[in-house]
């Protein structure tokens, strides 16, 4: 697998949307033979979002000129100062919130959703969202916050009802979209036709992968989402890349263990804590890195779904097939809806062994952007690309593009788009890096990344070194 697909400048004399999915109303192959995701991961900001995001954003757009853009969660810093009204650690906390508190999180949130994604809208590119653990914690639930995201242009998120996906009108008005039995926020897929839209090639998934769990850790994908991952290679008939907010825990069977002194070699995460890492060559590819331990929970069945997985079965629901109903222009096929009796096969001229998935496309861990491949699924970490967070220098900052080509869709070539090479420099010193805690996170926490280590306790770092 190349690292690096070609990059050519958008066309400023083009005023057509930039998304070819876009112009040909579903997401589709393109006559090149290419079809491009870009992923956001982890924002992570409040109502003003920094002019830096936005700039990498646009320059990521207009480098790539991509089908889709997926946002894999944490947009919302929902523990910021702004929505501190309506704060919630936890999904199960039972504080009292006041109303007008949760309606001004719902304008400052409402906000922050129309600066990082105008980009996309004044390009005619159509994005999806999912969640991740910070983003609840505004005060607003998923639910919530799913019906914000489709109240602006491009958004391809399926409503709960099945109804069309923006409030604004459909960006892709030929798609159709898949979901859960019982329609969960940020948890749905989308095919992908070949050049000719005759039928499925390929299958993009976001799955809301949790938050916390109950007795500390992160969470797991609600039975919903795992269920939905189960039945997609039947719906679908071709191979799926999945996108989501949390990496799993096989992303250390990509790690090497080391001794603690070894030059970059990184904490592990709750049950990996008594090892030090470094990413395996035999098992990344070539110029990634490792800045943090990877953070999932401690055990998910999700793996071996995904590597288990097949393509076949009795159904399969193509895009061109009248099954479902045409909501608002989207197909929105529910896992339970009848669907015609077809035989789910490979396209013609595609060669598809092993899994009926491809890999996870995650993010959460700030610091970490690698491509690793374990039993035959690529492991992908992306880095943040906002600057009101934590994580690797400025410039290292980044977008991921993933290019899949017709002739070997399921062997996508990907590249980190960062901000120093994209972009430049800064316009502020707000961006910042430090170090995750050493000791072992206590019960119900994770590593607190949330705050920049105050003088003293850097002063008392540097004594403790000497």
């Amino acid at each position: 697998m190349s690292s690096k697909p070609r990059i050519k400048p958008a066309n400023a004399q083009d005023d057509r949307p930039v998304s070819i999915s876009a112009r040909l109303g579903r997401l589709q192959f393109h006559h090149s033979g290419k079809f491009r995701v870009l992923q956001l991961a982890d924002i992570q900001d409040g109502p003003k979002v920094s002019k830096d995001t936005i700039r990498l954003i646009e320059a990521s757009l207009d480098a790539t000129r991509p089908d889709l853009v997926i946002f894999t969660g944490n947009q919302i810093a929902g523990y910021d100062t702004a929505f501190e009204g309506s704060f919630r650690k936890r999904r199960w906390s039972e504080e009292p919130v006041r109303a007008s508190a949760v309606e001004r999180t719902r304008e400052l949130v409402r906000k922050a959703i129309g600066q990082f994604t105008a980009p996309m809208a004044e390009r005619g590119i159509p994005w999806a969202v999912t969640y991740g653990n910070h983003d609840f914690q505004c005060g607003l639930d998923n639910s919530a916050l799913d019906a914000l995201y489709r109240e602006f242009p491009g958004c391809v998120n399926p409503s709960r009802e099945g109804k069309r996906t923006s409030s604004v009108g459909s960006p892709l008005p030929e798609q159709t979209v898949y979901t859960c039995a019982t329609p969960e926020p940020g948890t749905f897929a989308l095919p992908v036709h070949n050049e000719d839209g005759t039928r499925n090639v390929l299958g993009l998934a976001l799955i809301d992968s949790g938050d916390y769990a109950h007795g500390g850790g992160f969470g797991t994908p609600s039975a919903g989402a795992l269920d939905l991952l189960r039945r997609l290679p039947r719906l679908i008939g071709a191979k799926t890349m999945v996108f989501q907010h949390m990496p799993l825990p096989e992303y250390y069977q990509v790690l090497k263990p080391v001794e603690a002194k070894t030059a970059f070699a990184m904490q592990g995460y709750r049950a990996h804590a008594e090892t030090y890492y470094v990413l395996d060559d035999a098992k990344t590819q070539p110029g990634g890195y490792l800045g943090e331990g990877i953070s999932c929970p401690d055990q998910s069945e999700e793996f071996a779904i995904l590597r288990d997985a097949r393509i076949g079965g009795d159904r399969q629901v193509d895009g061109d097939s009248s099954v479902g109903e045409n909501l608002g222009g989207d197909r929105h096929i529910n896992c339970d809806s009848d669907a015609e009796k077809v035989e789910a096969k490979v396209p013609d001229g595609i060669e598809a062994k092993g899994s009926a998935y491809i890999g996870v496309v995650a993010g959460h861990d700030h610091r970490n952007g690698f491509v690793g491949e374990y039993e035959g699924l690529l492991l992908i970490a992306t880095p943040t690309c906002g600057f009101n967070t934590y994580g690797p220098a400025p410039a290292k900052r980044a977008a991921r593009l993933i290019e899949f080509d017709i002739r070997h869709p399921y062997e996508p070539r990907t590249q980190l788009l960062e901000f120093g090479e994209l972009v430049g420099k800064p316009s502020s010193k707000k961006a910042y890096t430090y170090a995750v805690n050493q000791a072992t996170p206590g019960e119900g926490e994770g590593d607190d990344l949330l705050r920049k280590p105050s003088l003293w306790s850097r002063i008392k770092a540097l004594l403790r070194g000497r």
